[in-house]
């Protein structure tokens, strides 16, 4: 796996324009946390602007968050093997739940956004649901290139098991739970009930249906498409990996936390 990384703004070095976006969409998903693919969109000129327009109103209305909890209720996961709980588990459960809420909901609206860009036409809307209390911030995330030899090899395995056809991919969960290394290095043996016998492909590609299923619905309670800026087509293409495997092959992987450490 390449040390490459996606060109993102980091919610530190977001200029005011981007940093109001960034305050917003946390607003409406209920995480104080923007997912990579966001932080990769304000790199590019006019994509954060244009992914926002359409995202706002669903997040809004409360139907991002029905078809959040649709992916989820759909997604079958193993039980987790019996072990002791690590001695953070409180802190860990907790970053896990920010991800499964900003991952399951960015699921739902990007693959709503990529979609009606290929051409599918809105549903009926969803009812809505609601978002959830505001979640709690996370720790500061680690820079891949700032951790040691030995964690950079661990996530690169880890990111390895979801087989991306983005090499400059890091899902940034795995960057978090460098934070702490003892689990991190456990990572791969919990873990494994999860990856057995193309469980991981068979769950990522659960969330993936589900999502497409609740598109229509979604697609009816996005804002309008602005014009699409010059740097869109080469966005569309990557956005394309977040939505078919990188987002979805890691809402398994949080929810499977949730329950390995409950």
């Amino acid at each position: 796996m390449s040390t490459a990384s996606l060109p993102e703004i980091r919610e530190a070095e977001a200029p005011p324009a981007i940093a109001a976006i960034y305050a917003a969409l946390n607003e409406g998903i209920g995480i104080a946390q923007v997912n990579l693919i966001w932080r990769h969109a304000a790199a590019l000129p006019g994509v954060l602007d244009w992914l926002w327009a359409q995202a706002a109103p669903a997040l809004a209305s409360g139907a991002a968050a029905a078809a959040r909890d649709a992916i989820s209720a759909a997604i079958a996961l193993p039980s987790p093997a019996a072990s002791s709980k690590p001695q953070d588990h409180a802190a860990i459960a907790a970053l896990a739940e920010i991800y499964n809420r900003g991952n399951l909901t960015n699921l739902a609206v990007l693959s709503a956004i990529q979609l009606r860009a290929q051409g599918m036409a809105a549903g009926e809307r969803l009812a809505p649901a609601p978002r959830g209390a505001m979640l709690p911030a996370p720790p500061p995330l680690p820079s891949l290139a700032a951790l040691p030899a030995a964690q950079q090899a661990q996530i690169r395995a880890l990111t390895a098991a979801h087989g991306l056809s983005d090499a400059a991919v890091v899902p940034s969960l795995y960057l978090h739970l460098a934070l702490w290394p003892e689990f991190l290095a456990l990572l791969p043996e919990l873990l494994a009930p999860l990856q057995a016998d193309g469980g991981l492909v068979r769950a990522r590609d659960a969330a993936v249906a589900a999502a497409r299923r609740a598109a229509p619905a979604l697609i009816a309670a996005l804002g309008r498409a602005p014009a699409p800026p010059a740097a869109l087509p080469a966005f569309l293409t990557r956005l394309e990996v977040f939505v078919r495997e990188v987002i979805p092959g890691m809402v398994p992987v949080g929810l499977f936390l949730r329950r390995a450490l409950a």
